[in-house]
């Protein structure tokens, strides 16, 4: 298979001339314009009402687990069936002059020539990356169904024996944010007092002090490539602050390279484009940004938030990236074109931490309501809520592998299957590499952990959402949460200024 590029995708006509494009293409016109008529219906939100009017047209008045909210927009969707059904094209005798006043106040502002440049780069970058996925999506969907079941127990055998390894003090103020280093031997912090610090991990020695924020530090990312390939003297990380500062620094100086300023209040969470030539970051000024690294230049300046925005993460394959607001609501941009892919409509607090599956299509959220929400851009709805904790979801974190899985310990010759039986130490070594890539590609995304204001890290299945193991820290709030690519470290950081490291028990670090 030839590699997918912009240009190639441009020149291919054959699927736009399709009968099946076009019969995809009406299915989702019908269901576009469904939508559009179910916004203009007239629902009662009051919920002994919603009720009532579902006993009238048949359907069940509630469903297990469904919420007020959630009965609302059921009864919402099938009053647009009955109405699509029913050939109905003015189910309601409102006016719809405020849907026109709408539609005329709606704007457009032009973007410049750096980000028409940059679309392109990212499209340019994006679709190979995605067509590798689905590419082994495709082998993934082929493994036997007793191979997958084999998979499970032995990821999540080691996942149920994670413990607490130490916890050490990492600043004078509580630690708002931890994330691991690409080569996961260096942990970054960021603290309220405006510091960044990096430190040896598992040793908890401090190897680096930060200085440069003014005010409380909201969120650190990693360049894709820090600490691999990526030259110590260049860009290695990013923070953003409440001084409303982003700032680029290298391993090899306590100063920032650059200093990136935009924003109109404090910034939360910032994110490192995959491609490693873009940061996101996310302000209480309601909008998230795109800034260019190598020129330090904001590229774009992104609304559609009505709080201030919390939380931002791009997707894997660099194609999309997710913000996340105070008022309840994440929302899917297309970074390719600049339009909205999908709304994130359900939780009824502000969400604060939010995350991509490595499988390219789920997106998970935390939110102040206590649970986290699952949902699927293929059906553009959620699909499972997770009672999480008892307090504020703080951050979720998916577990990403490496490329290539970690090299096993001296005198690990045989593989002890789920059933028992040992494998004999002369088989194959190919077949056995082979089957532990493929066990390490299936096992990225597999698994979840979130942290909560109850002071617990909580790590969680990504199939069938079940809790799978509770780790308790010292603090009553935890504020972060990460994990390293290996799959052998996990970190949290609390308000009480600590971090906590956890491993599998018996595992050496």
């Amino acid at each position: 298979m030839s590699e997918l590029t912009y240009d190639s995708l441009m020149d291919d006509g054959n699927y736009l001339g399709s009968e099946r494009a076009r019969m995809e293409n009406k299915v989702i016109l019908d269901e576009l314009e469904r939508k559009k008529k179910a916004r203009n219906l007239a629902v009662p939100t009051d919920d002994n009402k919603v009720k009532a009017r579902l006993r009238e047209i048949g359907e069940p008045i509630t469903l297990f687990g469904e919420r007020a909210a959630d009965r609302r927009d059921r009864l919402i969707y099938v009053l647009s069936q009955i109405n699509a059904a029913r050939g109905d094209d003015h189910p309601m005798e409102e006016a719809s002059s405020e849907e026109s006043e709408e539609e005329g106040e709606e704007f457009y502002t032009e973007g410049s020539l750096e980000l028409l440049q940059a679309r392109r780069n990212l499209a340019e970058f994006s679709l190979p990356r995605a067509q590798k996925r689905v590419a082994q999506q495709r082998i993934d969907s082929k493994i036997p169904l007793g191979r997958i079941i084999d998979i499970r127990k032995k990821v999540f055998a080691v996942v149920k024996r994670f413990g607490n390894i130490g916890s050490q003090i990492g600043d004078e103020r509580p630690i708002s944010q931890v994330r691991f280093a690409p080569n996961n031997k260096i942990l970054a912090t960021g603290s309220w007092s405006g510091t960044v610090k990096l430190w040896n991990v598992p040793a908890c020695t401090t190897i680096r002090t930060l200085r440069g924020h003014g005010d409380r530090v909201g969120g650190v990312a990693w360049h894709p490539q820090a600490t691999l390939t990526q030259e110590e003297g260049l860009v290695n990380l990013v923070s953003g602050a409440g001084d409303m500062c982003v700032n680029l620094w290298s391993l090899n100086s306590d100063a920032p390279l650059s200093v990136m300023k935009g924003h109109a209040d404090r910034i939360c969470r910032v994110a490192f484009h995959p491609s490693g030539n873009f940061v996101a970051s996310a302000s209480f000024d309601t909008t998230w940004r795109l800034w260019d690294v190598n020129s330090s230049k904001e590229l774009l300046l992104q609304e559609g938030h009505s709080k201030e925005v919390y939380a931002v993460e791009f997707q894997g394959d660099g194609a999309l990236i997710a913000s996340g607001g105070l008022d309840a609501v994440g929302r899917v941009w297309d970074l390719r074109t600049g339009r909205t892919a999908m709304v994130l409509d359900g939780h009824v607090q502000g969400i604060f931490g939010i995350d991509f599956s490595p499988n390219g299509y789920q997106i998970a959220t935390g939110a102040g309501d206590d649970t986290i929400r699952i949902w699927d851009m293929r059906s553009l709805k959620a699909l499972y809520t997770i009672p999480a904790h008892v307090s504020n979801v703080s951050d979720v974190r998916f577990f990403r592998a490496d490329a290539l899985p970690p090299l096993k310990p001296k005198g690990e010759s045989a593989d002890v299957l789920m059933n028992g039986i040992t494998e004999d130490a002369g088989a194959d070594k190919s077949h056995d590499a082979e089957d532990d890539i493929q066990e390490w590609k299936y096992r990225s995304g597999l698994y979840l952990a979130s942290s909560g204001y109850d002071g617990y890290v909580k790590l969680w299945s990504a199939d069938d959402w079940q809790l799978l193991r509770t780790l308790t820290t010292d603090s009553g709030k935890v504020m972060s949460v990460d994990m390293t690519n290996d799959g052998e470290l996990l970190a949290s950081g609390t308000y009480n200024r600590n971090f906590q490291l956890f491993a599998p028990e018996d595992v050496p670090v």
